[in-house]
């Protein structure tokens, strides 16, 4: 097979994430680095084996031995790098949410159509063996007609940084855009989008909150100005509703996983009780009984990779990625997905600053690029 050669973009604590994956997939070669912190991009390219180092991406994409760019930066900063780089002819694998506004990810689809490359967002959900199942039960009409779905994501106290994990840039609108709805409700809206077909938003309502108690010290330092917990519902134009809860702290114990409900059956996509995870299980009525079930997804991923032609193009999005590029499936919409994602999310923000529901007209003219130059 051919390999994809890969110049990556920010070697911090997402970066060293992709290059651990992409150390894994064999038709995938990371040839160039390129970060503004000198002495870390010299210790991950010994680590890595990367080649050729750069403390100015500009100049890394002046290469004309690499395929495609990684973009591991902060959200403000993915739409003028992302395009830069399909400027200068690179496919694209961004990291998630797609950029800091709607505005600028649109942007970011517009280049890659204008420029002819391939973009991709980080949207590892879509990956999960869950996500796999859940998509082939819908797909196979065993929920039938979908009308409702839910889209929740947890943590009790488990905001960046303020709560000891990451860096401050999280919890900043002016590098991150957004807080938990950005942060981690991009993995679970997108996960639900994907799994109803990606329907067309009528209108949003929501709310934001940043109420619970604060170490002072870290809260300081950071800057902390984005939500805590962020809660929506929204109107599709097929009449499909979805509400959400997404939350980096709150005063509960545990959320239910998503789930989706429809004429026939529903779905319910793991969550975590009592620290536990709880696996998809599967609802609906048998000879006038009410049945729930679950799947041995571990035989089911077994038998699909021994049966299937390439199922391993869809074990991860770096191997999907890869695998795209190498002309061995066709690239699932992450963009498409990623900026209806986005339309959700920037929707209960408008929502939110203005107290009604409003529609998707309203947020994609409302919607300003909170752009960031590197």
């Amino acid at each position: 097979m051919q390999k994809i050669r890969v110049g990556i973009i920010g070697v911090g604590l997402i970066g060293k994430e992709h290059l651990e994956r992409y150390a894994s997939i064999d038709g995938a070669q990371v040839v160039a680095a390129a970060d503004i912190n000198e002495s870390e991009l010299k210790n991950v390219a010994e680590k890595y084996n990367i080649p050729h180092t750069y403390t100015n991406f500009e100049e890394m994409l002046q290469r004309d031995d690499i395929d495609a760019v990684d973009v591991c930066l902060h959200n403000n900063f993915h739409a003028p790098v992302t395009i830069k780089a399909l400027q200068a002819g690179k496919h694209v694998y961004c990291e998630k949410p797609i950029a800091g506004s709607y505005a600028d990810g649109k942007s970011m689809l517009d280049a890659a159509k204008q420029y002819g490359k391939k973009l991709h967002i980080q949207l590892s959900f879509l990956y999960a063996k869950e996500t796999k199942a859940a998509k082939v039960l819908i797909d196979e009409g065993k929920l039938g007609k979908l009308f409702h779905a839910r889209s929740t994501g947890y943590r009790r106290r488990g905001r960046p940084y303020v709560d000891g994990y990451g860096t401050p840039f999280f919890t900043r609108k002016e590098t991150a855009g957004g807080g938990a709805l950005f942060d981690m409700g991009v993995y679970n809206i997108s996960q639900i989008l994907y799994l109803l077909g990606t329907p067309e938003v009528k209108t949003i309502t929501g709310s934001t909150y940043q109420e619970m108690e604060i170490d002072e010290r870290r809260n300081n330092i950071s800057g902390f100005d984005v939500e805590e917990l962020g809660t929506g519902f929204v109107r599709f134009k097929d009449g499909l509703t979805l509400d959400i809860i997404e939350s980096w702290a709150i005063h509960m114990n545990n959320f239910e996983g998503s789930s989706i409900v429809g004429s026939q059956g529903g779905i319910r996509l793991p969550g975590y009780a009592n620290g536990e995870r709880t696996p998809l299980s599967y609802h609906t009525n048998m000879c006038d009984m009410e049945m729930d079930s679950t799947f041995n997804l571990g035989a089911m991923d077994y038998r699909w990779h021994n049966l299937r032609d390439n199922m391993d193009a869809y074990d991860s999005s770096q191997q999907h990625w890869i695998a795209a590029l190498q002309g061995r499936v066709e690239l699932l919409p992450t963009a498409d997905i990623a900026l209806q994602t986005m339309l959700i999310s920037e929707g209960i923000y408008i929502s939110g600053r203005l107290g009604r529901e409003v529609t998707a007209d309203e947020v994609v003219s409302m919607s300003e690029s909170l752009a960031l130059q590197l």
